[in-house]
Protein backbone atom coordinates (compact mmCIF):
# COMPACT_ATOMS: atom_id res chain seq x y z
CA UNK A 1 0.00 0.00 0.00
CA UNK A 2 1.61 3.23 -0.73
CA UNK A 3 1.46 6.01 1.56
CA UNK A 4 0.97 10.08 0.87
CA UNK A 5 3.36 12.02 2.95
CA UNK A 6 1.82 15.51 3.74
CA UNK A 7 3.65 18.49 5.37
CA UNK A 8 1.42 20.45 7.35
CA UNK A 9 2.26 24.00 8.69
CA UNK A 10 0.10 24.55 11.77
CA UNK A 11 0.29 28.37 12.31
CA UNK A 12 -1.22 28.83 15.70
CA UNK A 13 -0.88 30.82 19.26
CA UNK A 14 -0.76 29.05 22.54
CA UNK A 15 -3.11 31.29 24.06
CA UNK A 16 -5.63 30.43 20.85
CA UNK A 17 -8.72 28.10 22.06
CA UNK A 18 -9.64 27.92 18.94
CA UNK A 19 -6.08 26.44 17.90
CA UNK A 20 -6.25 23.62 20.71
CA UNK A 21 -9.64 22.37 18.63
CA UNK A 22 -8.22 22.87 15.53
CA UNK A 23 -5.55 20.53 16.37
CA UNK A 24 -7.38 18.13 18.07
CA UNK A 25 -9.56 17.73 15.14
CA UNK A 26 -6.82 17.87 12.81
CA UNK A 27 -5.49 14.46 14.41
CA UNK A 28 -8.85 12.84 15.02
CA UNK A 29 -8.61 13.40 11.07
CA UNK A 30 -5.01 11.93 10.45
CA UNK A 31 -6.27 9.44 12.61
CA UNK A 32 -8.93 8.16 10.07
CA UNK A 33 -6.65 8.91 6.87
CA UNK A 34 -3.70 6.68 8.48
CA UNK A 35 -1.81 4.42 6.51
CA UNK A 36 -3.07 5.63 3.10
CA UNK A 37 -1.95 9.16 4.40
CA UNK A 38 0.34 11.13 6.82
CA UNK A 39 1.31 13.96 7.67
CA UNK A 40 4.98 15.70 8.67
CA UNK A 41 3.79 18.51 11.08
CA UNK A 42 5.39 21.73 11.81
CA UNK A 43 4.00 24.14 14.36
CA UNK A 44 4.68 27.93 13.49
CA UNK A 45 4.45 30.51 15.49
CA UNK A 46 1.40 33.88 15.49
CA UNK A 47 0.54 36.05 18.15
CA UNK A 48 -2.63 37.06 18.94
CA UNK A 49 -1.68 39.93 21.46
CA UNK A 50 2.42 40.68 20.34
CA UNK A 51 2.00 43.70 22.57
CA UNK A 52 0.64 42.09 25.64
CA UNK A 53 2.53 43.34 29.24
CA UNK A 54 4.44 41.20 31.24
CA UNK A 55 2.05 41.20 34.08
CA UNK A 56 -0.62 39.66 31.32
CA UNK A 57 -4.24 41.27 31.58
CA UNK A 58 -7.30 39.44 33.30
CA UNK A 59 -8.95 36.88 30.45
CA UNK A 60 -12.70 38.90 30.96
CA UNK A 61 -11.07 42.26 30.57
CA UNK A 62 -8.93 41.24 27.41
CA UNK A 63 -11.74 39.55 25.87
CA UNK A 64 -13.96 42.32 26.26
CA UNK A 65 -11.78 45.24 25.61
CA UNK A 66 -10.65 43.39 22.39
CA UNK A 67 -13.84 41.83 20.91
CA UNK A 68 -16.36 45.09 22.33
CA UNK A 69 -18.52 42.58 23.70
CA UNK A 70 -19.92 42.15 27.52
CA UNK A 71 -18.66 39.63 30.46
CA UNK A 72 -21.64 37.55 29.75
CA UNK A 73 -21.21 37.01 25.66
CA UNK A 74 -17.46 36.64 26.53
CA UNK A 75 -18.36 34.00 29.07
CA UNK A 76 -21.27 32.45 26.58
CA UNK A 77 -18.57 31.76 24.26
CA UNK A 78 -16.34 30.24 27.12
CA UNK A 79 -19.16 27.62 26.82
CA UNK A 80 -19.40 27.31 23.51
CA UNK A 81 -15.68 26.43 23.50
CA UNK A 82 -15.56 24.39 26.03
CA UNK A 83 -18.39 22.28 24.06
CA UNK A 84 -16.49 22.07 21.04
CA UNK A 85 -12.94 21.02 23.17
CA UNK A 86 -14.61 18.38 24.63
CA UNK A 87 -16.13 17.03 21.60
CA UNK A 88 -12.51 16.04 20.15
CA UNK A 89 -11.25 15.55 23.65
CA UNK A 90 -9.60 18.58 24.72
CA UNK A 91 -10.84 19.66 28.20
CA UNK A 92 -11.06 23.54 28.78
CA UNK A 93 -11.33 24.91 32.36
CA UNK A 94 -12.34 28.40 31.66
CA UNK A 95 -12.80 29.17 35.84
CA UNK A 96 -8.99 28.42 35.52
CA UNK A 97 -7.55 30.84 32.91
CA UNK A 98 -7.89 34.26 34.32
CA UNK A 99 -5.07 36.20 32.29
CA UNK A 100 -4.08 36.61 28.89
CA UNK A 101 0.00 36.23 28.49
CA UNK A 102 3.05 37.03 26.26
CA UNK A 103 3.46 33.91 24.41
CA UNK A 104 6.81 34.80 22.63
CA UNK A 105 9.03 32.73 24.84
CA UNK A 106 6.88 29.99 24.11
CA UNK A 107 6.95 30.85 20.65
CA UNK A 108 10.96 30.40 20.62
CA UNK A 109 10.91 27.64 22.53
CA UNK A 110 8.62 25.63 20.15
CA UNK A 111 10.88 27.00 17.12
CA UNK A 112 13.75 25.30 18.63
CA UNK A 113 11.86 22.04 19.80
CA UNK A 114 11.21 21.55 16.05
CA UNK A 115 15.21 21.48 15.14
CA UNK A 116 15.29 19.01 18.01
CA UNK A 117 12.37 16.54 16.75
CA UNK A 118 8.70 16.89 15.30
CA UNK A 119 7.47 14.65 17.32
CA UNK A 120 9.21 16.37 20.60
CA UNK A 121 7.60 19.63 19.33
CA UNK A 122 4.08 18.60 18.57
CA UNK A 123 4.43 17.33 21.97
CA UNK A 124 5.20 20.63 23.58
CA UNK A 125 2.63 21.94 21.76
CA UNK A 126 0.14 20.48 22.94
CA UNK A 127 1.53 20.38 26.82
CA UNK A 128 1.70 24.03 26.35
CA UNK A 129 -2.89 24.15 25.51
CA UNK A 130 -2.88 21.68 28.44
CA UNK A 131 -0.64 24.05 30.53
CA UNK A 132 -2.74 27.50 29.79
CA UNK A 133 -6.26 26.22 28.85
CA UNK A 134 -6.71 22.86 31.16
CA UNK A 135 -4.46 23.92 34.21
CA UNK A 136 -4.43 27.89 33.91
CA UNK A 137 -0.63 28.33 34.20
CA UNK A 138 1.29 30.91 32.52
CA UNK A 139 2.61 29.90 29.98
CA UNK A 140 5.29 32.96 30.02
CA UNK A 141 6.80 31.37 32.91
CA UNK A 142 10.13 30.54 31.98
CA UNK A 143 10.11 28.32 34.71
CA UNK A 144 7.22 26.54 33.56
CA UNK A 145 8.37 26.39 29.52
CA UNK A 146 11.68 24.48 31.26
CA UNK A 147 9.28 21.92 33.01
CA UNK A 148 7.33 21.40 29.95
CA UNK A 149 9.98 20.73 27.64
CA UNK A 150 11.77 18.26 30.03
CA UNK A 151 8.65 16.44 30.59
CA UNK A 152 8.09 16.65 26.48
CA UNK A 153 11.23 15.00 26.38
CA UNK A 154 13.88 17.77 25.61
CA UNK A 155 16.75 19.23 27.05
CA UNK A 156 15.68 21.32 30.20
CA UNK A 157 19.29 23.07 30.47
CA UNK A 158 19.59 23.71 26.61
CA UNK A 159 16.00 25.28 26.71
CA UNK A 160 16.51 27.06 29.91
CA UNK A 161 19.63 28.76 28.38
CA UNK A 162 17.74 29.57 25.57
CA UNK A 163 14.76 31.37 27.19
CA UNK A 164 17.22 33.15 29.37
CA UNK A 165 19.11 34.66 26.24
CA UNK A 166 18.17 35.77 23.12
CA UNK A 167 18.27 32.57 20.84
CA UNK A 168 15.81 32.18 18.50
CA UNK A 169 14.06 35.67 18.59
CA UNK A 170 15.00 37.02 14.97
CA UNK A 171 13.67 33.69 13.71
CA UNK A 172 10.90 33.54 15.08
CA UNK A 173 10.08 36.86 14.16
CA UNK A 174 10.92 36.32 10.47
CA UNK A 175 8.71 33.22 10.67
CA UNK A 176 6.09 35.46 12.17
CA UNK A 177 6.36 37.76 9.31
CA UNK A 178 6.38 35.44 6.62
CA UNK A 179 2.91 34.39 7.53
CA UNK A 180 1.25 37.81 8.16
CA UNK A 181 2.88 39.03 4.67
CA UNK A 182 1.38 35.81 3.19
CA UNK A 183 -1.86 36.87 4.33
CA UNK A 184 -2.51 35.13 7.44
CA UNK A 185 -4.07 37.47 10.47
CA UNK A 186 -6.59 34.44 11.77
CA UNK A 187 -5.62 31.15 13.76
CA UNK A 188 -5.84 28.32 13.31
CA UNK A 189 -3.95 28.65 9.46
CA UNK A 190 -3.27 24.79 8.42
CA UNK A 191 -0.85 25.39 5.18
CA UNK A 192 -0.91 21.59 3.53
CA UNK A 193 2.29 21.25 1.17
CA UNK A 194 2.78 25.01 1.30
CA UNK A 195 -0.13 25.80 -1.13
CA UNK A 196 -3.57 24.68 0.09
CA UNK A 197 -5.28 26.56 3.27
CA UNK A 198 -7.88 25.19 5.48
CA UNK A 199 -8.78 28.05 7.99
CA UNK A 200 -9.95 27.86 11.27
CA UNK A 201 -10.65 25.54 13.79
CA UNK A 202 -12.83 23.10 11.46
CA UNK A 203 -14.33 19.97 12.61
CA UNK A 204 -12.37 16.88 12.34
CA UNK A 205 -14.68 15.94 9.28
CA UNK A 206 -13.86 18.92 7.53
CA UNK A 207 -10.34 18.30 7.86
CA UNK A 208 -10.43 14.82 6.47
CA UNK A 209 -12.25 15.58 3.29
CA UNK A 210 -9.34 18.28 2.09
CA UNK A 211 -7.13 15.91 3.07
CA UNK A 212 -7.82 13.59 1.19
CA UNK A 213 -8.75 15.71 -1.87
CA UNK A 214 -5.16 17.55 -1.94
CA UNK A 215 -3.43 14.06 -1.41
CA UNK A 216 -5.34 13.23 -4.46
CA UNK A 217 -4.33 15.94 -6.46
CA UNK A 218 -0.72 16.43 -5.29
CA UNK A 219 0.60 12.84 -6.12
Amino acid sequence: MNTTTLRIDFVSDVSCPWCAIGLGALEAALTRLAPQIEAELHFQPFELNPEMPVEGQDAIEHLTQKYRISAAQAQASGEVIRKRGESVGFVFDMQRRERVWNTFDAHRLLHWAELQDLAKQRALKKALFKAYFTDGLNPSDRRLLVQLAQACGLDAGQAAQILASEAYSVETRQCEHFYTNAGIHSVPAVIVNNRHLISGGQPAEVFEEALRKIAAEDQ
